[in-house]
């Protein structure tokens, strides 16, 4: 089967970048970014794609949600034992993507990965409905299930162990689910614009810079 998509076309009209409208830190743009993003209800707002590669460079990508940034990156939880995780255990350095595309817009990070601190998981973790952390129990992320129904049954056997989906004990964290935090080293911010001269802006560390960062705009 061939199918031609060439007729899917956006003009991409919806807004300028300029040099003179950046922060001098890369965060603090993606601050601003962020409050734009949420200025209107969002379906999944926090929704960004995670590239990892494993140790003999074999690329993935994946939607996760990022929970939290900050200067020193930003915030993903995911079963350690996953493959992404494998990936990041080998070769600890990640990309994320944020796609807000009802504003034609996209931010680039790139950086190494570190773990987050059990404090801090288990905060996170405290936060979560519990049928997410029931959930957590319940899958083997990225292992092979003979069918719906096995996952289904360790879901009741993880109610049964905790009490329940609405009352019981408290649903612990697993000792193979945690955090990473995404640092950056390189962040990129793009604004799409009409025949493809789109406004492409990276922030780059350097030491030397006052500010610490070289920003570079970049052709489209």
């Amino acid at each position: 089967m061939s199918r031609d998509l060439s007729h899917f076309r956006e003009n991409y009209e919806h807004g300028v970048l300029r040099r003179a409208d950046l922060a001098d830190d890369p965060i603090v743009q993606f601050e601003r970014w962020w409050d734009s993003w949420m200025a209107k209800p969002r379906y999944d707002a926090a929704a960004c794609v995670l590239a990892t590669a494993s140790a003999s460079g074999v690329p993935a990508a994946r939607y996760v949600l990022c929970r939290g940034f900050d200067a020193d990156g930003f915030e993903i939880y995911t079963n350690q034992e996953s493959r992404k995780a494998q990936d990041l255990r080998t070769n600890p350095q990640a990309a994320l993507v944020f796609g807000w595309l009802e504003e034609d817009r996209q931010v680039r990070v790139e950086g190494p990965v570190t773990q987050i601190d059990d404090a801090t998981a288990d905060a996170y973790w405290a936060s979560r409905p519990r049928g997410s952390q029931l959930g957590g129990w319940a899958s083997d992320q990225s292992e092979v299930l003979a069918d719906r129904a096995e996952l289904e049954r360790h879901r009741a056997e993880a109610a049964d162990r905790f009490g329940g989906e609405e009352e019981g004990d408290p649903v612990p964290r697993p000792p193979y689910w945690g955090g990473y935090r995404v640092g950056f080293d390189r962040m990129e911010f793009w604004q799409g614009r009409p025949s493809r001269l789109h406004d492409r802006f990276a922030y780059r560390r350097n030491s030397s810079e006052p500010t610490g960062w070289t920003i570079d705009r970049l052709s489209p």
